[in-house]
């Protein structure tokens, strides 16, 4: 199973963050933006990201500093975007620990083939196969059975693709379309009532009680996680809160 790298891509001019997104995702990643350094270091916290790209300049907090937080809380790739492009500035930002530094204007062929190599790099952004265990639960991807209390759980196909999916990434945040698109496919892409239907059914056939979300964490307008450690942010627990409970309706209950 295999599934692209998510990467954060932070600058304030919107053109920008425009461009690389949709220069990356035709390169098969997944792209999450931010519009500033405060804003990337949240979404960094939200989703987990693989890489992360950072403009140097921007008005709240610089990229520098934007990477040196990140680096307290995470390891986690970066590259640093700039229009200074001589090789003083590219020296002097590899040694304040950068991955790579790349020059606007870039080419796009270029971005996605450096982000690439960063990410070879630092052996990361493959999901893990193999069993994934919390509470009573175990996962076991391989041979694609789900136990709970030592008990098997019988799941459909279409829920046990969701969890599939949520399993090889715990820990990080899946994004709705990409869940959308990988289980039910690209026509789904926008039915967020839809997956949260599914979510919902999966949620209660891993022992959350009516009502809670169990180890399946909701990210408000962004995706789900499946918290394997406990350790998500208090923005997870105030989704979870908000987000209803919905009940399976007559077509989503032919489905799957």
């Amino acid at each position: 199973m295999s599934t692209q790298p998510l990467v954060l891509v932070a600058d304030d001019e919107p053109r920008i963050t425009k461009l690389v997104a949709i220069a990356l995702s035709e390169e098969g990643f997944r792209v999450v933006t931010a519009n500033g350094g405060e804003q990337a270091l949240q979404k960094a916290e939200e989703v987990r990201p693989d890489i992360v790209l950072l403009d140097i300049v921007m008005p709240d907090l610089d990229g520098i500093e934007v990477m040196r937080q990140l680096r307290e809380r995470r390891p986690v790739p970066v590259i640093l975007l700039t229009a200074k492009g001589s090789t003083a500035d590219k020296a002097k930002g590899l040694d304040l620990g950068a991955d790579d530094y790349i020059a606007k204007p870039f080419h796009p062929d270029e971005l996605a083939a450096r982000v690439r190599a960063v990410i070879r790099r630092s052996g990361g952004a493959e999901p893990g196969a193999g069993v994934i265990r919390f509470d009573d639960v175990e996962i076991d991807l391989e041979r694609r059975m789900v136990t709970r209390g030592g008990e098997l759980v019988q799941l459909s196909r279409t829920e046990w693709l969701l969890l599939q999916h949520l399993a090889a990434n715990a820990g990080k945040v899946v994004l709705h379309t990409e869940l959308l698109t990988k289980v039910w496919g690209p026509e789904y892409r926008d039915d967020l009532q839809y997956l949260r239907v599914w979510v919902s059914r999966v949620r209660r056939k891993l022992g959350a009680a009516p009502g809670e979300p169990g180890r399946i964490r909701t990210f408000q307008g962004i995706g789900y996680l499946l918290d394997v450690d406990g350790a998500t942010t208090n923005q997870a627990r105030n989704d979870d809160e908000e987000e209803a409970e919905e009940q399976p309706s007559a077509a989503a209950a032919l489905i799957g």
